[in-house]
């Protein structure tokens, strides 16, 4: 399982997170970023009537790998995985999380920020680590930072990274990044601008290969 998750982030290097308050939107946002060339999207639980998206995300893009992210418990981590979520994202540390999510055998990227939760995240069972929010501790030169005594923990930074940006941090040893309003700016989502949002993701797989 690890192996193939930690495969799947270097062949694709950017996960599409999408939150919305109508899963219609949210299946066509999903949609425009696969046809900018992006395969790992993140459904915020969040979201409008998120187990049902998941569930029709899978069944209709299975090239691509759907999970979901923002849980907050064991509750919703469950339900997650019962709606068939490939990977699952927290903003936080929760140890009982990670460990539920490893003995079902699926990824777990919980959310840290200081070298010590990174490493307590990391030994707790986790596929990797967010780290959350980037912007606020300096962006790239952080994750540089990082790399001398944690560069075997697999880091993807969001909150923070954007289109012009997303390449420094992969070079500062990101494993991967995580975009949600970068990719799917209000004033292109409101009006139902899919192909602009379709350049955007291709305008990132661009710069990131």
């Amino acid at each position: 399982m690890m192996k193939a998750w930690l495969d799947l982030l270097q062949r694709h290097r950017a996960i599409a997170v999408i939150r919305t308050t109508q899963s219609a939107q949210g299946y066509q946002m999903a949609k425009a970023v696969v046809a900018g060339g992006m395969h790992l999207i993140e459904v915020a639980w969040t979201s409008d009537k998120s187990a049902e998206l998941i569930a029709r995300l899978q069944a209709e893009l299975p090239h691509c790998t759907i999970g979901t992210g923002t849980l907050l418990n064991l509750e919703q981590l469950n339900d997650a995985i019962a709606a068939g979520a490939k990977f699952l994202f927290s903003p936080h540390c929760d140890t009982a999380m990670i460990h539920a999510a490893v003995q079902q055998n699926i990824p777990i990227i919980p959310g840290a920020l200081s070298p010590t939760e990174i490493v307590h995240a990391y030994s707790a069972g986790a596929s990797g680590v967010k780290v959350f929010p980037i912007q606020a501790v300096g962006g790239a030169s952080y994750i540089k930072s990082l790399q001398g005594p944690l560069g075997h923990i697999p880091l993807i930074p969001t909150g923070g990274v954007t289109l012009s940006n997303a390449r420094e941090f992969i070079v500062a040893g990101a494993i991967a990044v995580g975009l949600a309003s970068e990719l799917f700016p209000k004033h292109l989502v409101d009006p139902e601008n899919w192909e602009a949002i379709s350049q955007h993701a291709k305008t990132l797989m661009e710069q990131l290969h």
